[in-house]
């Protein structure tokens, strides 16, 4: 998934491809920012192969978080220049898009002073590690639907150790399929950075 967002990047920066958003799940993998502590993951390497939990580094920003199933996962590859070369502009304009999915549902989400990502009742349901190259984005955001919440036992997410995080499934009664969720996303996202909707795929 790096190589093909890296290749979107690119290619959104030379003009040659348009702004793009990858929606998924990822399997389980914790991944490493560009200046994570290493002390923040809490098993060995092996004891998380044991796990079926790879390791891996990356080239955004923040510091230690999880990805898995049971949580969406967006990247979006966007020229800021079509809006405003802002890193600090760009993360507030994630977390607005994510409290609008997730007011939709009720829930009373919020930010949270001095950090970044989207809370609720002071636990952290979603995490925000971008990159910005030529000031075309890649990385994103990763929004805890139902995922297995045993494995961030395994780190400290996003190096903050006092604060818990939790899930739509912990907050409803029942959370949305991971489609819905996806499809509100977008949905969001298309409406907030103004963007059209996607054009139909032809019949084969």
């Amino acid at each position: 998934m790096m190589a093909l967002q890296e290749e979107r990047r690119d290619a959104v920066a030379a003009g040659t491809a348009p702004h793009t958003l990858f929606l998924l799940e990822h399997t389980p993998v914790i991944t490493l920012g560009r200046k994570s502590n290493p002390a923040h993951v809490l098993s060995s390497k092996e004891e998380l192969a044991a796990q079926g939990i790879a390791l891996a580094e990356t080239g955004r920003g923040g510091d230690v978080t999880y990805h898995g199933p049971g949580q969406l996962v967006a990247y979006p590859i966007l020229a800021l220049s079509a809006w405003k070369q802002s890193y600090h502009w760009y993360l507030r304009s994630l977390e607005s898009v994510l409290l609008d999915v997730l007011r939709g549902y009720g829930l009373n989400a919020g930010r949270l002073e001095g950090f970044t990502g989207v809370w609720v009742n002071g636990a952290k349901i979603a995490a925000i590690g971008v990159g910005v190259h030529n000031w075309v984005t890649f990385h994103g955001i990763a929004l805890n639907v139902e995922p297995d919440m045993s494995h961030f036992q395994r780190i400290v997410p996003c190096g903050i150790r006092d604060k818990p995080t939790t899930s739509l499934a912990a907050l409803m009664q029942s959370a949305p399929p991971m489609s819905q969720v996806m499809d509100d996303f977008e949905a969001a996202f298309r409406a907030y950075f103004e963007l059209p909707d996607a054009a139909p795929v032809p019949e084969p």
